[in-house]
Parts: C-alpha cells; structure tokens; sequence
C-alpha cells in the first residue's frame, strides 16, 4: 500500500500539495484518517514527504476530502506572499512536549524550512533515529539537548550549534532541569 522509501523532492511535493488540498477543504489529518481508515500517522508521513503512497491508497485519502486524482495533481497550491510572521502567526506542527512551530503555513514551492523548536523537560524525537532528504542545522537559544547523528552524539547548550546531512539518522532529546529552545533550518523543507 505505501512506499517506506527515503524522502525525495517529488514525495514531497505530493505530501506538500496533499496538505494545501486537505487544509483548503478545512478538514484535520485526525478527521481524515477517521473518515478514509487510512492511520493518522500514515497521512502526518505523506504529508512530509516521508512516504509514498500507493495510487490506491492516495486515492483512498483524495476520497475523504473529496477530491479526485486529476483534480488533485491539477490543483496548484497558491504560494504564500507574506514576508514577515508575528509569534502567533507561526504554525504548530508539533506535539506533547515537542513544540515545532514553522515559519510560514504553507511550505508548497519552498525551498527552506524554518522552524522555532521548544523541547520541555523530558521531551524527546522519539528513541528511534529518523532520516530525510537534505541538510539542517541550528542554534540553541536556552538550555540543553542532546542531538544523536549516526554515531556521534553531543549535547549543546546557549549558543551552541549543529548542521548536518539530515540522511543521517538523527534524534533530538532535551536534557537538563530546565526546557531546550532552538531555532532550526532545513532544506530542502523535507522533515
């Protein structure tokens, strides 16, 4: 049913403009998935570029919202024009203790994505390493984390930062007595 294969920019794409059609028609990944049986985390994967859908599974999901497969791979994503976000403009697309807020609601046709990251105590990318197409780096603004890349693990705090190929499996995990914030890039925006 779905390709688990590494992100590449068409993926992408597709998870890209999967989204802008979803949040267009006004419908949430959680009533998505409820209304097709497709699992939450399998539409929050597409969505990411992490994984390819079937044609039948993608049309299973263009069922929900409805929308049909010519309609979808027609529809173009209108590009977002604004140039500058106030804290509350951000976009929430993290969960629990991990707060990922993005620069920009729509990342379609973006060639970076930004991201302000608050690890609260005990917050964690999860113990299983992940991987995507492109590179990222970051600064930390306050308190501690630990970041894992392939087998090379450091902890970073104030003012210290990071930039590596995010094909390597990677894991963040805040550590300390106090939460983690930093502010992150990737690109292409594949995460």
């Amino acid at each position: 049913m779905l390709n688990n294969t590494n992100a590449n920019s068409e993926d992408y794409e597709l998870g890209q403009r999967l989204r802008a059609v979803r949040e267009q028609s006004g419908v949430s990944q959680r009533a998505l998935a409820k209304k097709t049986g497709v699992p939450n985390s399998t539409i929050s994967l597409i969505e990411s570029g992490k994984m390819n859908p079937s044609v039948g599974a993608l049309r299973r999901i263009l069922d929900g919202i409805p929308i049909s497969l010519s309609e979808f791979f027609a529809f173009e994503p209108e590009l977002e024009k604004t140039s500058f976000y106030a804290a509350e403009d951000l976009t929430e697309i993290g969960k629990g203790k991990l707060s990922l807020k993005q620069v920009g609601a729509n990342l379609f046709g973006r060639q970076m994505m930004i991201l302000y990251e608050t690890y609260e105590i005990g917050a964690d990318t999860g113990r299983v390493m992940y991987g995507h197409e492109g590179e990222e780096g970051g600064i930390v603004l306050s308190g501690r984390v630990e970041i894992t890349v392939g087998a090379e693990r450091k902890i970073l705090g104030p003012g210290d930062a990071y930039y590596f190929d995010s094909r390597a499996p990677h894991r963040f995990r805040q550590i300390g007595p106090e939460k983690c914030v930093l502010v992150s890039a990737c690109t292409p925006p594949t995460f």
